[in-house]
């Protein structure tokens, strides 16, 4: 079997980052994107140069009729070929606004791609882990699903959500060599945080500056090797000491 890895939301920022350490560990990579076809083909470049073959996978995690179209479609024409050893729900948005203002779309938005983007997606893949008998789920939440943050009420919900998901999930699917595990990134310098001024926060963070994708990818691709095959149900921080 050709083993491939799955990353939602693969095109940008942590994602890209993710994309391309799974890459040097050897994986073939799905690069799951939605709208930002330019910024997937430069990550499927970036896979290509370290070796190994990458495949643009474009569908909306919240839809479940595109999800089983596009990723169960592929599953089912490379059954006897290719199978997904890792997945990494990573994709999410932001649309931060006060609730007391926060709009129907606002909430649902957020929600939707996080928490159903995580059942329409890992349902898909744990079965085919499950018949292997091995594979690796890692999602990729929040602080602010751990602690809240003012202005992301709907933000914060949606990682709490997958962080209980990951939890339960890995007691569902332990004693078929499935790790379940979740990483939670603090502020991290992407697309997503650009909006925000590094001077102004800084100061609340131990190690007194924003983090690094790569930084992120680290603890995603340790998660996604042998290494960590006793470290299941976890939620590993990658916040530069600002939460515990």
């Amino acid at each position: 079997m050709i083993k491939y890895a799955l990353v939602t939301g693969g095109s940008r920022g942590i994602g890209k980052a993710i994309c391309v350490e799974l890459a040097e560990m050897g994986y073939n990579i799905l690069i799951n994107y939605q709208s930002n076809l330019d910024e997937a083909n430069k990550t499927l470049e970036l896979i290509k140069s370290k070796g190994v073959e990458g495949e643009l996978m474009k569908f909306d995690v919240s839809k479940q009729d595109e999800v089983d179209g596009v990723l169960g479609t592929w599953m089912e024409t490379n059954k006897e070929t290719k199978c997904i050893e890792v997945l990494v729900n990573n994709a999410g948005i932001r649309k931060d606004n006060l609730l007391m203002w926060m709009s129907n779309a606002e909430w649902n938005s957020v929600m939707d791609i996080a928490v159903d983007g995580f059942f329409n997606v890992t349902r898909l893949i744990v079965k085919d882990m499950l018949i292997k008998k091995y594979g690796r789920i890692i999602s990729v939440v929040s602080l602010s699903g751990l602690k809240g943050l003012p202005g992301q009420t709907n933000y914060s919900a949606s990682k709490a959500a997958v962080i209980g998901a990951t939890k339960a999930l890995s007691q569902e699917v332990g004693r078929r060599g499935i790790t379940v595990n979740a990483v939670a990134p603090g502020f991290i310098k992407t697309d997503m945080t650009h909006d925000l001024n590094e001077k102004d926060f800084k100061a609340l963070i131990p190690m007194a500056r924003f983090g690094e994708a790569q930084e992120v990818a680290d603890v995603v691709g340790w998660l996604a090797s042998k290494k960590s095959s006793y470290v299941s149900g976890q939620v590993i921080s990658v916040n530069g000491g600002l939460y515990s």
